[in-house]
């Protein structure tokens, strides 16, 4: 009887998840519901696999809206009518937008809908749109009216009265109760951006729609029986069914499953070649083991997509990284989806395929953030675009997020809305606002906002796309799903991870910048020559590593120097053990101690050994949670894997990950394990398989940081300037700047005549690009660019100003960073030649002469420029001075401790003066805010600090600068570093200091020239 119910899938308006509306229909003994999002089908998935569990026959359809109008619904009759429906929202999203839709008057003719219009839109209509609504109201258009009990009295007195068979029961559910429809109003505010006391009733639904039990809604229909039989009808006609069971991937690549696996046997055995030369038993016997499975299993066509996806790029000359489970596999080795050898890692053949695994393997493949875009595109024109589409992720509300939110409805002003964030009272709020803000928080946590795009999925199916969903255009312009990675995981679309990094990026770069400014060619892919270089293995044990991949934090410094890492092994080792969680469970730091101290390494279990004596007895990677689940605990491999996948926080939730955690306690009570060993193993896994990495996938991080390391230790200011212009690492550019002057690098301002729109290198001297001048458009840098190389350097700033035509606002950011030096001319002498050569002009002439003219030079009145005007210029354009931040201190240094100190001062208080570098903000136990820093000291070397929470309260950051800091200094394993008990930010120059130091220099020259004088 329900064909217009709604979840909180209809975004900013639904209060129900897919499982309270499953619930409110077992409550109201309701067999058969329908679905009906708001122009979204995001929640279509799961109401299908989970209504079994609640009692109730599924169907679906979608809810078309126009803004606040409801212009119809239409029903799925069957799986057919779902793929029509999907293809029809999809076509409305593509030519309108996701929050404004091109919703026709009327609904499509289709086979397998069945069409319902509110009666309402009836009632409503002016005389326009009565006649464009006048074919509904003639039988032979195929579509139902749905009438609600409270328009009832109306339908007597209607032409739709004589067409009874096309009435049906209209009873829309968007809540529970009245606190729903309260959450519901809110929700509708913050969609419209609007005051609380401003939404009308036409922005809402009716305070009606809830769920009553059938007998009572047939009830309210009593005199017309027949519209209850009519919605009885459309209900008996309807349902809707997937295989969960079943992968709707691509089947297969070729078009023939024996012509896949010919191709991908030959292929892998030709890769084999290439890999092993001579390859050795165990090799041949690993290889054709795997090929066996993965033909068996299906995974075939997925394996040949991926080496379909990595041979376009290798033609296109990208660079790409194989990671995830599929690292595991030599299969992939062979194919070059990955450079990871399982044979000399001893990869764990089971976490990346086993004979009861349903889904495939899991295959990241990293691009450069320049490529991935063009991968994207010939997926989609290799597959073909009805078959791809972009994964979709839910953007929920969280509790900060909607805490602004709803006090921007209630309509208080910004500082209020701060301090209920920070759960502060503020003495302007009422405490009843504060009251219903946090209530109402509380209930819409967690619920979808809007849709975004997943940072890599993409999908590739079987049948199209608009089988399983209807599909958004997003501004990259590729369909993406209403749906997340969890609901294409449990229909059975595996996703192929298509990223994109900047590590990549600033490899291939330096690499090219390497051959231009040396004239070196360099083989990136010689890992196995690197993880031998010796000057590799200083970086890495000294933690020297800014700029390269994965191992620039100063958490992965830190690291890297307790553990004194300086072979492959242990750093792969290093990049799965520093993931979140696992310094919050205690086993990073018992990791760092029985890498130290042999006599640590005990095992919990003797079998603990056996499984886990490289990694000393912790687990490090997933494969060791699978190795533990199954050989400890005696779960099968695949329940081993729902493990590992139910301890992300993904699955956690499900059924069936509570039943195999029930079933590795009962099998460690049976195997007689004593309770305190069980409990121990449990919460190792715990702290580790949320956050963990396989070894194959920690493996391929490592390869991509040794290329980035070889690349620093042999080539360190290409390196630098490959960083620098890709941008995205752990720090801000002036730090890649510092690091190639450190490395011997001369920095330059940019300059017309030097600089490209990126940074460059001549030698030994970089210049900074024109992308780094904040408000520099980006047309103006490439017209100067594409004069330059078109007609050689510019002679002068006359000569600039004529050749190229440029705002006059521009050109001052150009002079103040300097990029006319080359003249010989201050800034301020610059500045004034422009009003010279264009008066009142706001933007220069491009004007081409026979004969030079020549400029009438005036002689201009001395004119100051200080030693810090080029640093507050750099500061105010590009963020930051190029000469170092200690030298724009108002008072001098003396007798400074440095960097190089600490390790002669451990246990001792001392004090350092330090340009901040960067802050990571930690909670404690309490929940009390503490914060590690790092900083640079007067030579140019790091140093960290450790801030406890009372020492934040106290002594808080006040933003970039310089400070002197006092503290104890500790030192662990070699590494040094400071508890700070204060801390005070010095002060710096400002343009009123060098104004001030202007008008006592002017006045000084003045003073000399009238002693001269007399």
């Amino acid at each position: 009887m329900y064909l217009n119910c709604h979840s909180y899938f209809s975004l900013k308006y639904g209060t129900l998840s897919v499982e309270q509306l499953l619930a409110e229909a077992q409550r109201c003994a309701v067999r058969k519901l329908v679905l009906t999002d708001i122009n979204n089908t995001s929640g279509v998935l799961d109401f299908i696999r989970l209504a079994p569990k609640y009692g109730v026959e599924p169907i679906v359809g979608i809810d078309f809206r126009r803004g606040n109008l409801q212009c119809f619904v239409g029903i799925a009759k069957n799986n057919e009518g779902f793929h029509e429906l999907n293809e029809f929202l999809t076509h409305c999203l593509r030519h309108g937008t996701n929050e404004v839709p091109e919703i026709p008057d009327l609904p499509p003719i289709t086979e397998n809908v069945f069409w319902i219009i509110p009666f309402e839109r009836f009632l409503r209509a002016d005389e326009e749109m009565k006649n464009t609504l006048r074919p509904l109201a003639q039988k032979s258009f195929p579509c139902f009216i749905g009438v609600q009990t409270d328009q009832l009295t109306r339908l007597r007195f209607s032409p739709f009265v004589k067409q009874i068979s096309r009435l049906v029961v209209w009873q829309p559910v968007t809540f529970r109760n009245p606190g729903d429809f309260n959450t519901h109003r809110l929700l509708r505010a913050v969609a419209n951006n609007t005051l609380l006391s401003k939404i009308h009733a036409g922005d809402t639904a009716s305070p009606s729609e809830i769920m009553m039990p059938e007998e009572q809604l047939e009830h309210s229909y009593a005199e017309f029986p027949s519209l209850v039989e009519n919605t009885k009808r459309i209900l008996r006609v309807c349902g809707i069914a997937f295989d969960y069971h079943e992968s709707k991937n691509k089947q297969n690549f070729s078009g023939s499953k024996i012509l896949d696996k010919s191709i991908l046997r030959r292929e892998t055995y030709k890769g084999m070649e290439l890999r092993y030369g001579a390859a050795s038993d165990a090799v041949r016997e690993r290889v054709d083991k795997e090929l066996q499975m993965i033909t068996d299993l299906g995974f075939a066509p997925y394996f040949l997509i991926n080496w379909d996806i990595v041979r376009y790029a290798q033609h296109k000359g990208y660079f790409y990284v194989g990671r995830g489970s599929g690292a595991n596999s030599i299969v992939a080795y062979c194919l070059r989806i990955t450079d990871v050898d399982p044979i000399d890692l001893d990869l764990y053949f089971e976490r990346f395929i086993n004979p009861y695994r349903t889904s495939p393997p899991d295959f990241d493949l990293d691009f450069s953030w320049k490529d991935r875009d063009d991968i994207t595109d010939y997926i989609f024109r290799r597959h073909g675009r009805e078959h791809v589409a972009l994964l979709a992720t839910y953007s929920t509300f969280q509790f900060k997020a909607i805490v602004r939110e709803l006090g921007k409805v209630f309509g208080l002003p910004k500082a209020e809305i701060d301090s209920l964030i920070d759960n502060r009272r503020h003495p302007d709020t009422p405490d009843q606002i504060s009251r219903l803000i946090r209530l109402y928080a509380t209930r819409i946590i967690d619920f979808p906002s809007h849709l975004s795009i997943h940072a890599g999925g993409v999908l590739i199916s079987e049948k199209p796309v608009t089988w399983y969903t209807a599909t958004n255009m997003p501004p990259k312009g590729y369909p993406t799903t209403q749906f997340s990675m969890l609901e294409s995981e449990d229909i059975g679309l595996y996703k192929y991870d298509i990223l994109s990094q900047r590590g990549l990026g600033h490899i291939k770069e330096a690499v090219e910048i390497v051959k231009r400014n040396r004239g070196i060619d360099i083989d990136i892919h010689n890992i196995a020559a690197f993880k031998k270089d010796e000057k590799i293995k200083a970086l890495i044990r000294d933690g020297r590593c800014m700029g390269c991949f994965y191992v620039e934090s100063p958490a992965m410094r830190m690291l890297l120097k307790k553990l004194r890492v300086d072979t492959y092994i242990q750093l792969v080792a290093a990049s799965s053990i520093i993931r979140p969680g696992v310094a919050k469970s205690g086993m990073m730091r018992e990791y760092i101690l029985r890498t130290h101290d042999p006599a640590r390494r005990t095992y919990i279990h003797p079998l603990m050994k056996e499984l886990m004596e490289e990694t000393y007895g912790i687990m490090v990677y997933q494969e060791d949670v699978i190795k533990v689940a199954h050989h400890f605990a005696g779960l099968s491999l695949s329940e081993s894997d729902v493990l590992r996948r139910g301890m992300s926080g993904k699955f956690r939730s499900r059924d069936e990950f509570a039943k195999i955690q029930d079933r590795f306690f009962s099998n460690c009570k049976e195997r007689g394990y004593p309770d305190e060993t069980t409990k121990e193993v449990w919460r190792q896994i715990e702290s580790f398989a949320g956050y963990s990495f396989s070894k194959g996938h920690s493996a391929s991080y490592a390869v991509e940081s040794y290329q980035s390391l070889y690349l620093k230790a042999h080539y360190p200011k290409e390196f630098m300037v490959g960083v620098i212009n890709n941008f995205g690492g752990f720090y801000r550019t002036e730090f890649y700047v510092h690091e190639a002057r450190m490395s011997g690098a001369e920095i330059h301002a940019p300059c017309v005549n030097k600089s490209e729109y990126t940074t460059t290198i001549y030698g030994d001297d970089i210049y900074l690009g024109f992308i780094h001048l904040g408000e520099m458009e980006k047309k103006v840098a490439d017209d100067i660019l594409d004069e330059r190389n078109q007609h050689g350097p510019y002679l002068s700033l006359a000569d600039f100003m004529k050749r190229v035509g440029i705002a006059v606002e521009q050109l001052r950011i150009l002079i103040r960073i300097g990029a006319f030096r080359f003249t010989g001319r201050s800034k301020k002498q610059l500045l004034w030649d422009i009003h010279i050569l264009v008066g009142s002009e706001k933007k220069t002439e491009v004007k081409a002469e026979l004969f030079d003219v020549g400029v009438k030079n005036f002689t201009l009145p001395p004119l100051h420029h200080g030693a810090y005007d080029d640093a507050l210029d750099e500061i105010e354009i590009i963020g930051f001075p190029l000469c170092s931040p200690f030298e724009l201190l108002r008072e001098p240094l003396t007798n400074i401790l440095l960097a190089t100190d600490l390790k002669k001062n451990v246990g001792k208080e001392i004090e350092l003066i330090g340009y901040l570098v960067t802050i990571k903000y930690t909670s404690t136990v309490k929940r009390e805010t503490m914060m590690f820093a790092t900083f640079l000291d007067q030579q140019g070397f790091f140093f960290d600090t450790t801030h406890f929470p009372k020492v934040v309260e106290q002594f808080p950051f006040r933003g970039k600068g310089v400070y002197r800091i006092r503290g104890k200094v500790d030192e662990e394993f070699g590494f040094c570093s400071m508890v700070v008990n204060a801390m005070f930010k010095l002060e710096t120059l400002g343009r009123d200091d060098v104004e001030k130091k202007a008008v006592v220099t002017k006045t000084s020259a003045t003073s000399n020239a009238l002693l001269n004088m007399q």
